[in-house]
C-alpha cells in the first residue's frame, strides 16, 4: 500500500511542475498538440486529474479526466467530450465537476453502468459479477420483492435503508416445513439479520460513494451489522458420538453425513459436488459452489480419496457426487429430517444439526495444531471468523504448551 501511495505521490508532484491552468481560457488557447495526441493535465487532487486536448482542425478541443484506480493499480482514462453548448469559465467549471465525479465513482468500487438505475439493477450487476445461491436466494426474498428495489440510486438516503432493515428485521424467518408441508417460523435472530444485509450492503458498496458520516446520504450507515450477534457454536460431538450418528442413518443419506464428518465443509457446498470435481489421480477435490462464491482446490489424504473414489465410481461427471436415493443432491429440506430421525435414534441431543458436524471436523482441526489459516482456507471462511469462534482454543493449546516449558 506504502508503494502505491508512494507512487501516485511522485506522479503528482513530478507531473506538477510543468502542468498549465487549464480554468484559464488564454491559456488553453495557447496549447499546442502533443504527441501521441496526449491531452495536457492538471491535477484537481491526490491521484484525480482534468485534461484537455486541443483541436488539429482549430475546434473547441475535447476534455478528459484520469483517476489512480488503487484496485487495478493504473491510471483510468474517460474522454468527456467538449461541452459545446458551454462557453467561457463554465467550460472548465462542468469538466472539472465531471471529472471529480468520475474519480469518486472509481474509487469506491467502478464505474457504474449507463443501464444501471435503481437498487434493483446494482444488486442484479453484483450477483452477475460474484454468483453464490444463498446470496441470490437473499436478494430474492428481500430484495427484488420489497419496495427498495425500485429506489433509484442517485436517489437512494439513509431513510430508505432504515426502512427496509426495519422490514427486515420484523419479517420472521422460515424455521422448517414438516413432511405435511405447514410452515413453522419463529423471529429473525441478529445474526441472521446480519448474514441477510451483506449482499446489499456488497451491491451498494461497489457502486455508491460512502455518505458523510451523520448525514442522510450515508446511506452505509443503516446498514452496520449488530455487535455480538454472531454466538460461537458450543455444541460438540466426539468421534464416538459422530460414528452412532452415521450407523443410525437411512442407507441413502449417510454417505452425505460421513463426508460432513470428514469434510469442513458447508453442507450446501458439499451437497452441491459432482463427480467431476474430484480427480481421484492427484486427489484434489474443487469446491466451485459455496458461500463466497470463490472456486477452491484442496487435496485430500489417501483415506479421503478412497471413500470420495467409492462415491464416484460409475458416475457420469455431472452426476452429484452425493445423490438421494432418486439421484438428486441433496438440500437443507431434504437432509434435515433423516438427520433428525438419525439424532433421535442416536441418543444425541436433539439441537444436533448438519451444521454441527461442521462445526465439529474443524474443531477437530484446529485442536490437532493445524494453522489457522490452513483451517480457513479448508472450511471456505475467514482468519478472523475461525479466530473468533475457534480461538479459545488455540488459547487453551498455548496455556499448555507454556506450561510445558517449566523448568
Amino acid at each position: 500500500m506504502f508503494a502505491d501511495v508512494f507512487h501516485v505521490f511522485f506522479m503528482d508532484f513530478g507531473a506538477n511542475r510543468t502542468m498549465p491552468d487549464l480554468s484559464r481560457i488564454n491559456e488553453r488557447d495557447k496549447l499546442k498538440t502533443r504527441t501521441g495526441d496526449e491531452p495536457h493535465w492538471q491535477r484537481l487532487r491526490q491521484g484525480c486529474y482534468i485534461g484537455f486536448r486541443p483541436s488539429k482542425k482549430g475546434k473547441r478541443g475535447t476534455w478528459f479526466a484520469r483517476v489512480y484506480n488503487p484496485d487495478s493499480k493504473r491510471n483510468s482514462r474517460k474522454s468527456l467530450g467538449d461541452y459545446g453548448r458551454l462557453e467561457g469559465h463554465d467550460v472548465f467549471k462542468q469538466a472539472k465537476a465531471d471529472a471529480e465525479l468520475w474519480a469518486d465513482t472509481v474509487e469506491s468500487g467502478g464505474e457504474r453502468a449507463n443501464d444501471m438505475v435503481t437498487v434493483k439493477d446494482a444488486c442484479e450487476a453484483y450477483a452477475k459479477e460474484k454468483p453464490c445461491p444463498i446470496q441470490d436466494g437473499i436478494l430474492r426474498r428481500h430484495v427484488y420483492s420489497d419496495v427498495i428495489a425500485q429506489v433509484k440510486l442517485d436517489k437512494l438516503r439513509r431513510h430508505h435503508l432504515r426502512a427496509w432493515r426495519k422490514r427486515l428485521e420484523q419479517s420472521p424467518a422460515l424455521v422448517s416445513r414438516n413432511k405435511k408441508g405447514t410452515k413453522l417460523w419463529k423471529e429473525r435472530a441478529k445474526s441472521t439479520v446480519n448474514r441477510d444485509m451483506v449482499p446489499l450492503r456488497a451491491a451498494l458498496g461497489q457502486v455508491l460513494k460512502r455518505g458523510a458520516p451523520n448525514t442522510d446520504a450515508a446511506w452505509q450507515e443503516a446498514l452496520r451489522p449488530f455487535k455480538g450477534a454472531d454466538k460461537r457454536r458450543e455444541l460438540y460431538l466426539d468421534k464416538l458420538e459422530r460414528k452412532r450418528l452415521i450407523d443410525a442413518m437411512r442407507d441413502d443419506a449417510r454417505p452425505f453425513v460421513q463426508g460432513l464428518c470428514m469434510l469442513p465443509l458447508r453442507p450446501g457446498a458439499l451437497a452441491e459436488l459432482t463427480a467431476r470435481d474430484f480427480d481421484k489421480r492427484t486427489r484434489t477435490l474443487t469446491i466451485g459452489k459455496d458461500k463466497n462464491g470463490n472456486p477452491r482446490q484442496i487435496t485430500v489424504p489417501p483415506v479421503i480419496a478412497e471413500f470420495l473414489v467409492e462415491q464416484v465410481k460409475g458416475k457420469l461427471p455431472a452426476a452429484p457426487i452425493f445423490a438421494r436415493a432418486n439421484g438428486a443432491s441433496w438440500n437443507k429440506d431434504a437432509w434435515k429430517y433423516p438427520i433428525k430421525d438419525a439424532v433421535k435414534a442416536a441418543g444425541l441431543p436433539d439441537a444436533v444439526a448438519a451444521y454441527t458436524l461442521r462445526h465439529c471436523v474443524t474443531t477437530d482441526l484446529i485442536r490437532a495444531g493445524l494453522p489457522i489459516l490452513t483451517v480457513a482456507q479448508l472450511s471456505g471462511t475467514s482468519v478472523a471468523m475461525i479466530e473468533r469462534h475457534y480461538g479459545h482454543l488455540v488459547r487453551n493449546d498455548a496455556e499448555v504448551a507454556l506450561a510445558s516449558v517449566m523448568v
